[in-house]
């Protein structure tokens, strides 16, 4: 449980976030790349790579001068698995609040 803490704290900064989500969706990635068009700068983003290498939610490989990075899938699946585990608990909740709130709304008419 304390991996996927650290996991959902990294992933908690909507910039790791949206570095994971690009990694995801468009595969490897080099930290210039990574970098191009949002205005963060270089040692910025390296800080951003290093919590989420840290947290185990993306891998670095080098290639000559270049860093490359890719989302681990474990990570992603941990945090899927963990959702679809609560889910249960989540919708039953969901459905207490609604009738709570219709209950009210009865009251109030």
């Amino acid at each position: 449980m304390n991996q996927l803490a650290t996991t959902f704290a990294a992933l908690g900064d909507s910039t790791r976030f949206a570095i994971v989500e690009r990694l995801l969706t468009e595969g490897e990635l080099s930290a210039g790349s990574l970098q191009e068009g949002t205005g963060i700068s270089a040692p910025a983003v390296s800080r951003h790579l290093k919590v989420l290498r840290n947290a185990g939610v993306i891998e670095q490989r080098i290639d000559k001068q270049r860093r490359l990075y890719t989302a681990r899938p474990q990570a992603v699946q941990a945090v899927a698995a963990w959702t679809i585990s609560h889910r249960e608990f989540w919708e039953t909740s969901l459905s207490r609040l609604e009738a709570a709130l219709n209950e009210e709304m009865k009251k109030n008419e």
